[in-house]
């Protein structure tokens, strides 16, 4: 083979392995949202039972930490939800004002209602 041929061959090769490459990773950005989801509701169950250890009532549904980690916030509602739950006393501050903009709901017996 010529030496033209293989530096042709060889450039091809290299331009497909980075194609596939950023094809394959391109949804490496979805894996750690996943990961601080689950870290986020891991937070929150631990706050939820060092507050239940020191006697909090959790029957209004309060907000139990606008800073459980940066941007997310925890809040106790009702599953299904009532309408006390809905009161912006009971509601995370940081999250109704656009500072925090991810949340973990635990129900009163500290379930997980959802977390986004």
């Amino acid at each position: 083979m010529s030496k033209n041929l293989l530096f042709i061959l060889a450039l091809i090769i290299i331009i497909l392995t980075a194609y596939f490459t950023l094809a394959v990773n391109s949804g490496l950005p979805k894996a750690p949202a996943r990961n601080e989801v689950e870290t986020a509701v891991n937070q929150a169950k631990h706050l939820f039972g060092l507050e239940k250890q020191a006697g909090r009532d959790f029957s209004s549904g309060p907000c139990l930490s606008n800073a459980l980690l940066p941007g997310w916030v925890l809040d106790i509602a009702h599953n299904p939800r009532q309408a006390i739950d809905d009161l912006p006393e009971n509601q995370c501050s940081s999250y109704r004002e656009g500072r925090a903009l991810h949340f973990v709901e635990l129900d009163p017996e500290g379930n997980l209602i959802r977390a986004q």
